[in-house]
């Protein structure tokens, strides 16, 4: 292995290591916080299952940790998952909704003419 790559290697370790201890200082600190509840869903959390109650960033700014926890709320990690979905589209400019409002729309009407076929069967 080069220097170069040892020293690149190095780096990544650090920066991994740096971000998991920030996360555990923040998701252990909105454990104590807050309920043990997904603040979308409210699915109820408990020893068993906490490993799925995420700390959501507000702001989505994953450096952004205040100390009262205002930019922080649980999320279950399917309601987490959603919520960045949901951002990303609104970045992107696409959404379920723009879509079926763009998507083309049906100009067939198998009812126009019924009146006049029942009238015909008379």
């Amino acid at each position: 292995m080069s220097p170069l790559e040892n020293k690149l290697d190095q780096i990544v370790a650090q920066a991994r290591l740096a971000r998991e201890q920030r996360e555990r200082g923040y998701r252990e600190q909105a454990l104590k916080m807050f309920p043990h509840v997904c603040g979308r869903c409210t699915r109820e959390f408990n020893r068993k299952n906490l490993h799925e109650l995420t700390v959501h960033h507000r702001d989505h700014n994953h450096s952004n940790n205040p100390p009262d926890g205002s930019n922080w709320e649980l999320l279950c990690i399917y309601c987490h998952d959603n919520e960045h979905q949901r951002l990303l589209e609104a970045q992107s400019g696409v959404s379920s909704t723009t879509e079926q409002k763009t998507s083309p729309q049906a100009t067939h009407n198998p009812f126009a003419n019924l009146k006049d076929m029942l009238k015909d069967k008379e």
